[in-house]
């Protein structure tokens, strides 16, 4: 066991000393709006009575990568399966470079292989919430129009 602030975490999932599943990505970069436990301590208090939101991950397939879409992004469906029961799997012929340049409201999570993920957001977040930063584990620059 290791304890790693966030961004050291990121970094180490960067130069693939460790994994984590892409929903931990998504958080520790949310975790990076804060530069200490007490700043963390003092937003959770403030919002802890806004809501929540119930959120599924809808996987886009493309050639060449994934795509988890999140509630707010363009391409998430109206009626996703919260459930798991469908097994809901969108799929697309196009890249996801080229899903990236045509797309304007985005809520994602860019797979291209299990050591290479972006996180991309520029949808306000609900119930008071923060965004996770934007980040990524590649050279891809997929944010010309956020």
């Amino acid at each position: 066991f290791q304890w790693s602030s966030p961004p050291e975490a990121i970094e180490r999932f960067k130069s693939q000393e460790i994994w984590f599943p892409p929903p931990q990505f998504y958080e520790f970069c949310r975790l990076c709006n804060f530069s200490s436990l007490g700043e963390l301590e003092k937003f959770s208090s403030a919002r802890a009575l806004e809501g929540c939101e119930r959120w599924m991950p809808v996987m886009l397939s493309a050639p060449d990568g994934f795509i988890q879409l999140l509630p707010g992004d363009e391409l998430y469906p109206e009626d996703p399966d919260y459930t798991g029961e469908k097994k809901m799997i969108m799929s697309t012929d196009k890249k996801v470079e080229d899903l990236m340049k045509e797309g304007g409201i985005f809520h994602r999570i860019v797979i291209k292989n299990i050591n290479n993920l972006a996180v991309y957001v520029n949808i306000q977040a609900k119930y008071k919430h923060i965004n996770p930063l934007m980040m990524k584990c590649d050279n891809s620059d997929y944010n010309s129009r956020l």
